[in-house]
């Protein structure tokens, strides 16, 4: 296997949860990391929580000419990872088409953007990060459903397109992140309880299950155009 030592590493939404987790394991396995998001203060927060001399960047992946300005203005990167997205959540009939739009324009056009302006070394990888509703859609997740499987579909096809860089996703399951701050604490707890229950391994994840995936995905040569799926059982539960 591949050592990230001394590569470069940019990760996409890393200022939190499971991007902010993927840095700090990239940085512990000696890469140089960039991490990368919309909010200066978030992102002074997790380099220095990171340490290992963690650099940081804004970076809004909605605005291409800010996104094409930032990998022309970079060297090339050897590991790109794009955790980044706001989705919102509720049924089809219940949620706007605006908040619709808004979601997949997040979560798979700002992937999109970012891997089609970054500039790549030989041998590079680069990972995107879907979730585990595409296998099992839910009746009240069907956007992110489709957002996920899009993403996968992306991936495999540039896995092709961009060879010999390596192209992969990681399907997460449920996750324990800030993602879930916006609702009261008890109710998080309580959904993060009540999944945990339906899983095989008896709790949720963490983001740091995650990063684990991902960093076996950069060092792994022989894998592309794979979904490793991180879903403590969900998909089959």
């Amino acid at each position: 296997m591949a050592s990230l030592v001394q590569t470069r590493v940019l990760v996409i939404g890393g200022s939190s949860g499971i991007g902010e987790a993927v840095a700090r394991r990239s940085a512990e396995s000696g890469a140089d990391v960039t991490i990368a998001s919309r909010s200066a203060d978030k992102l002074a927060h997790a380099a220095e929580s990171i340490g290992h001399g963690v650099r940081t960047a804004v970076l809004d992946t909605g605005d291409n000419g800010a996104v094409e300005r930032f990998f022309n203005d970079n060297a090339s990167w050897d590991h790109l990872i794009v955790s980044s997205a706001a989705t919102a959540r509720g049924g089809m009939r219940a949620m706007t088409l605006e908040d619709a739009y808004a979601s997949m324009d997040s979560k798979f056009w700002g992937a999109y953007r970012a891997v089609r302006a970054a500039r790549m070394a030989d041998g590079g990888t680069i990972t995107l990060v879907s979730g585990f509703l595409s296998e099992r859609p839910s009746a009240g997740a069907t956007l992110q459903g489709a957002i996920n499987a899009a993403i996968e579909g992306l991936m495999r096809g540039l896995a092709l397109e961009l060879a010999p860089v390596r192209v992969n996703a990681v399907s997460p399951g449920m996750i324990d992140t800030p993602l879930w701050d916006d609702m009261p604490q008890t109710r998080k707890r309580e959904l993060l309880a009540g999944a945990a229950k339906h899983l095989p391994v008896g709790r949720a994840g963490r983001a740091g299950d995650i990063a684990n995936a991902v960093h076996y995905l950069m060092i792994t040569g022989f894998a592309t155009g794979s979904v490793v799926r991180v879903d403590g059982g969900g998909a089959i539960a």
